[in-house]
């Protein structure tokens, strides 16, 4: 019973740490790549740019955003903010107009989520043949730009990229251990993921905010057709099943604002949990296809795939195991066999959550190491978050076992953190 219970965890272990094995080789190259000379990249020209915004209910914090693009380092006569105010109920619309965006308003209480009122906006962009832009830079309404933000993005559209992300940062990230513990994340993403994919000539990974696609791409596919619950993934995957290669900007950071409480966090991250399920459902069995034929993109492919299928879900395997090895134990095994199999359970058990405590706190505390100085935050802040990232990761174990069986539908969040790009930058 002993060897079982040991030999079913390392099992687990050994499956796992195959599976992710290539995401260790990212923070290699990642860590090497970001100690050489840096190699920015340069544009030919500047590029007739629009950013989209989708917006529900965001008087608080879009003037702000706004803000901050008319401030960029970019022509301004070649760049146009549209926004869709999506089912508003406040003051937004007008916000918008007042600071002379093209405001676009959308009352549907049917067809829910940020997909259908990007694909709204676009049916209206392109009925208008006056709007000519090569491509649309996505974002959130809470979102901020660093000055160079546009001019960052129209040099790697400008390299050939039909579709690139960029450096995700955090607005509040020393609110609390739940608003550092996404900050975290999305600088790994950032700078651990997606830059060692770009080195690498993979494709890298649109996540939530700060993308850029070119026109002629959202034409080619009769405009913004991904409505699952995590429609950025969704289109992810739908264009690295084609073959094609999303970019990376690295010098273009952006702020996001984080939930800061845990029924806040609960709620979203149900909603990409059960997003990444709906993902995988539709468009698996397509990126396993391209793995097998070994075609342009086979390991782009099996990155994402990775990416949706919940690592999670082999600890919840794990997990069942031992309870349901401990409940034998309890109630099937004689009193003298008892305490030494609870013990032996209790090692294996606490063996394999160490392992994957240790494993997060590495990657926390090198993403911490290196983006040290980009963090707004405070030494302390910085230090506490290294060990209670795993504690944060180790939540999604619940999330995503309920949202294996639960059906969640989108809802927003609300966003309070009023702040400008010039008091980010102090």
């Amino acid at each position: 019973m002993s060897s079982l219970i040991y030999g079913v965890n390392v099992t687990i272990g050994i499956i796992f740490t195959i599976m992710y094995a290539y995401q260790m080789f990212y923070l290699v190259v990642g860590f090497l790549d970001k100690q050489r000379a840096h190699r920015p990249y340069r544009a030919k020209k500047n590029h007739k740019l629009a950013v989209l915004i989708a917006a529900r209910n965001e008087s608080k914090v879009i003037g702000e955003l706004c803000k901050s693009i008319q401030q960029q380092d970019y022509p301004q006569d070649k760049l146009h903010i549209f926004v869709v105010a999506d089912n508003c109920t406040d003051n937004t619309a007008d916000i918008c107009r007042s600071m002379g965006c093209t405001v676009f308003e959308r009352f549907n209480k049917q067809l829910i989520g940020k997909g259908y009122a990007l694909n709204f906006a676009f049916e209206r962009i392109f009925a208008d043949p006056a709007n000519d832009y090569e491509a649309f830079i996505i974002l959130d309404a809470d979102n901020l730009l660093t000055k160079n933000y546009i001019a960052e993005m129209n040099k790697v559209f400008d390299q050939g990229y039909r579709a690139c992300t960029s450096y995700r940062n955090s607005k509040n990230y020393a609110q609390n251990w739940i608003s550092s513990g996404y900050g975290l994340w999305f600088l790994r993403e950032a700078e651990y993921l997606n830059r060692p994919r770009a080195m690498l000539h993979t494709s890298c990974a649109i996540s939530g905010t700060g993308f850029l696609v070119a026109t002629d791409l959202i034409k080619e596919r009769n405009g913004w057709h991904y409505h699952l619950l995590t429609e950025d993934i969704e289109f992810t995957v739908a264009t690295v099943i084609t073959g094609e290669k999303i970019g990376y900007a690295p010098d273009a950071m952006l702020y996001d604002e984080q939930p800061v409480t845990f029924a806040q966090s609960w709620k979203q991250r149900m909603r990409w949990a059960k997003g990444f399920y709906q993902v995988l459902g539709k468009h698996g069995g397509d990126l396993i296809k391209r793995i097998c034929t070994l075609r342009k993109g086979f390991f782009g492919a099996y990155d994402m795939l990775m990416n949706i299928t919940p690592a999670l879900l082999l600890m919840i395997c794990g997990i069942i195991f031992n309870i349901s090895m401990l409940l034998y134990i309890l109630f099937f095994t004689s009193a003298a066999t008892q305490a030494m199999l609870l013990d032996d359970c209790a090692r294996s058990i606490g063996i394999s959550v160490g392992y994957y405590y240790c494993m997060l706190l590495f990657v926390g505390a090198l993403t911490t190491l290196t983006e040290w100085k980009k963090i707004p935050a405070s030494t302390w802040m910085k230090l506490r978050t290294v060990f209670t990232f795993p504690f944060f990761m180790f939540t999604y174990i619940p999330i995503a076992v309920v949202a294996l069986f639960k059906k969640v539908e989108w809802t927003p969040i609300e966003h309070n953190v009023v702040k400008s790009i010039d008091d980010m930058e102090k």
